[in-house]
Formats: C-alpha cells, structure tokens, sequence
C-alpha cells in the first residue's frame, strides 16, 4: 500500500456508481491515500458500498495485512455524497455505472458542467466506445477510458484507452495513478474489447467450436488445455465461472462491433444455454452441475485392455517424424521400417493443422487402422497425450494406440477427428487473434503480453505462446486449418506471417 504524499497524481477523486466495481476502485484509490467522493443513483448503496469497505479493512487488520491506524485512515478517506455537484472539488472522476451508452453520456454531460476544466474525466466501460461515450462533451479530450477488472484490488492491470480525441497527457496522468494504486497499467487504442475481452475471444470461441463439432466433451476439452498448455482453467471452467449471462453479451457484442469478423464468431451452445437459464456455477448449473459449489466432473474413461500391442508404422512424410518414432521407441513400441506398413500394423500420424482423415486421403493409408496424435509440442513439455480417430478407425486399433500411448503412465485423451485435434487450434487462434492486435497498433507486443497474463491468467503472453511453438508452425497449422474448414476464421494475419516468413519472434518490435 502506498504511503499518502504530495506526489499522488489525483488527490481528490470521484467514484460515480458503488457496485462491485466501483467499490473495488475506492478501496485501492483510498489505499493509496487519495479521499474518494462515492456517488450512486441510490444512496443505500453508498452507504452499502462504504460499510463493506471497512469490513473488508478490518478483516485485512485481522489477518495482519494492515496495520489498525492505516485502516482508519482509509475509512476516513471516504466521502459519501449524494449529487453530482458535490464532486465539484474532484481532479478526476472516474464513472462505473450501467453498460448503457445513454446512461454514461447523460452522466458525463452533466460532470463536465461540474467540474473544474482540467479535470480528467474517465469510463470503466468495459464494451462500449470511449469516443462514443464522449462524442457528446465539450472537452472530448479529457475523457478517457480506464477500465479495471474483477475483483479490482487482485486483478493488478488496468486498461487505459485513448478514444479518438483523448489527449495524450490524460492517458499518461490515468497511467500514473493506475502505478499509485500499485496496478499495472496497459495503454490500448479505442477498439470493440480494447485489449484483454478482444485477446480473449480465441480460447473460449475456438474451445465452443470444437465441442460444437462434438470433438471431444466439455471436461475432455478442459483437461487437455490445462495438461497440455498450463491453463489454469479450461474454457467450460472459466464460462461457469463468469456466467453466461455476462460471457455471452460480451461474446455477441465484439463480434458484431467488428462487423461479423469470422474470427470471434460465437456459438449457438453458449446462446441456447444462456436462454435456458444454465449459466454457470452461480446458478448450480453450466457446462457442469455444482454441489455445494463443487463442480461435479465425470471421470475419465478407463483405460481399454489390450493383450498384444499391434507393430507401429509412421508414414515417411508425416509431420514431427524423427520425434514421433523417438516416442513410440520410447514407449517400447515395435516400430516398422519398410516402405509400407504390413497388413497388422497401427498407423500413426502426427498432422498439424490438418484431420486425420485429410492425412489419410492424401497419403493412402488404410484409414481403418489409421490413428493421429497431436506433437505440436514436445512430449516432455505436456502432461497428457491427446490421440485423434478417423471417421473409419476400426476400435481394436483406437484401443491399442490408447494403450501403447498410456504404457508409461502419462494420461491419454481420445478424441473425434478434428484439424489441429484441440490444442493446436485454440493456440493458434489465440496467436493469430493476437498477431491482428498488434497488425491494427491497438497496443504495444508489451502491453499485450501484459494485459493478457495479468487480466485473463493465461500461463504465458498469446505472442510468446506463439514463440513457443513456433511462428512458422502456428502458420502451418493455420494454412492447414483454413484448407480443412473452408473457414476465413483461420486465415493468418498479415503481422503473423510477416514475422513467420522471416524467422523473428513474435515479440520482436519493428523500429
């Protein structure tokens, strides 16, 4: 917590609405010494907001987080009020009402005959246009967008977003109070989801489409981003979570504000359950049922038994070979080396991007006896084997590919054939959803690797994800992708395949 001094950027602050948001916003400004003016449509929720502020102090005093006198001082800090004239003496108000684009100009409007002219004034909006908000002032200039994430005192990054007119002085003050308040402060340009909800659009997009094409079931799909990739949460997790009631708007609303762009297309799974009321765990009841708040996951499938393992052949083109042999070979496997596999063996394939039935096709292997896994990365990077069947895969072959794969003990997930199994297709939506941020200049490569590790968690940046798995792989996957589907979604950005065609990390920056 920050030592009150002269040296704050805002002393005096406004809060205009004392939600969960808005609450969250005092408590760090007053830890940081500033007096904070709370303003709400209904007082009670002053009074309401203000209340649980000081038991959230006293309980930080209880846990030894905060010395008793320190608390003190920040409830004094507070200063309930019950107009819009009263944050009169404000240096910067900052609005956290209701997402209606009527509702924040009206507020504004009437803030900017309040307060003095060098006031800076800012939107916690989280979808709507901060030009929008602020077509409507006199001084458009001095509004700007500065857009914290729940709950605020754990979520340490803050959006700070210059509209159309924002002075860039104001953006610099907003980014200097966010470091007061000891949150990280990311600069983005005035785009439909800034720079985390327009980031975030390819994991739970991408993992909504591979269940609707009935890939794999929801806690297959969770299980093999977090085993594989280190995501904290899987996609369905994360959905039950924050609800569908606020996903799925949010979801709809960048889609349609970026014109139908086919790359944040949401899904009919997340619509239908939304109007059924399955939200997520608030409700009891999501993409899993919950039990005193416990999610109820069905258990894996058992392993199948097999008494003899059938001899292993890798075509000689297929992708990731020599790692794909050194595995099975690891695994104990009999590999075969002839031109041609014999009449008995399991046929393995390691696409990227591409189906198992494509690589079959082209390759005329017998697809029944045909299987793929997924080696986008190293096999002692990742803590589950996921395996992909054709249309054709005969079961005794699916069984003993499960087998062979599970023989020393690492989990195995088996799926219905999809381009670029589960893994490789969330990743390189992510990347390339990523990648076009950076092409449009909404932020800096910095500020996005930022931003996303902080605001939504991920276990590495979406452009040093992309490092990791290579640029020239990501595109392959992509190209391979877009082949298979026929779908503009999965067309690479410029910025991608720049940086891929010429060897450079995703995180290098162009002078």
């Amino acid at each position: 917590m920050s030592t009150p001094d002269q040296r704050l950027t805002f002393r005096n602050i406004g809060i205009v609405g004392t939600g969960a948001m808005g609450r969250g916003i005092a408590q760090i400004a007053a830890q940081a010494g500033a007096t904070v003016h709370m303003l709400d449509a209904q007082p009670s929720a002053v009074e309401a907001a203000c209340h649980a502020l000081r038991d959230t102090w006293d309980k930080l005093v209880a846990k030894g987080r905060l010395e008793a006198s320190a608390a003190a001082a920040c409830a004094q800090r507070l200063v309930p009020v019950t107009e819009v004239a009263q944050l009169a003496p404000c240096e910067l108000v900052i609005e956290a009402i209701v997402e209606r684009l009527d509702a924040k100009q009206a507020l504004f409007a009437q803030l900017e005959d309040v307060v003095a002219p060098d006031a800076v004034l800012a939107t916690n909006t989280s979808s709507l246009s901060v030009t929008a908000i602020g077509s409507r002032l006199r001084a458009p200039q001095r509004l700007a967008g500065f857009h914290f994430f729940n709950p605020v005192p754990l979520m340490k990054v803050v959006e700070v977003v210059r509209g159309l007119k924002t002075d860039a002085g104001v953006a610099e003050r907003l980014a200097a109070f966010a470091r007061d308040m000891g949150h990280t402060p990311v600069l983005a340009q005035d785009t439909p989801g800034f720079i985390v909800n327009h980031a975030g659009r390819g994991y739970i997009t991408e993992a909504l489409r591979i269940a609707g094409e009935r890939v794999a079931d929801f806690a297959t799909i969770d299980r093999i981003l977090k085993d594989q990739m280190g995501f904290r949460l899987g996609p369905f997790e994360l959905l039950d979570l924050t609800a569908l009631d606020v996903s799925q708007p949010v979801m709809e609303s960048i889609y349609h504000q970026y014109y139908e762009e086919p790359r944040f297309r949401p899904s009919v799974i997340a619509a239908q359950r939304l109007a059924g009321g399955v939200l997520g765990r608030k409700v009891g009841e999501g993409f899993y049922r919950y039990v005193d708040g416990q999610a109820q996951v069905p258990p894996e499938p058992p392993l199948p038994t097999v008494t003899s393992l059938p001899p292993v052949w890798v075509p000689g083109r297929a992708a990731r070979r020599a790692e794909l042999l050194q595995l099975l070979n690891d695994l104990g496997a009999t590999i075969e080396t002839a031109a041609q596999p014999s009449a008995d063996a399991l046929i393995v394939v390691a696409p990227l991007g591409y189906d198992v039935t494509t690589v079959a096709a082209v390759e005329r292997l017998d697809p029944g006896r045909t299987v793929g896994i997924d080696m986008m990365l190293p096999d002692g990077a990742v803590k589950r084997r996921v395996l992909a069947t054709n249309p054709a895969t005969r079961s005794d072959m699916r069984a003993a590919a499960q087998a062979l794969f599970a023989r020393d003990g690492k989990a195995v997930s088996v799926i219905r054939d999809s381009g670029g199994f589960v893994t490789q297709r969330v990743v390189a939506t992510i990347v390339n959803i990523a990648a076009d941020i950076c092409q449009q200049g909404i932020c800096t490569p910095a500020d996005l690797e930022t931003a996303v590790t902080l605001g939504l968690g991920y276990p590495a940046g979406p452009l040093a994800m992309g490092d990791r798995v290579g640029a020239a792989s990501v595109l392959e996957i992509l190209f391979n992708l877009q082949t298979v589907y026929g779908d503009m979604r999965y067309r690479p950005s410029p910025w991608l395949r720049r940086r891929g065609a010429l060897g450079l990390s995703l995180l290098h920056t162009e002078d």
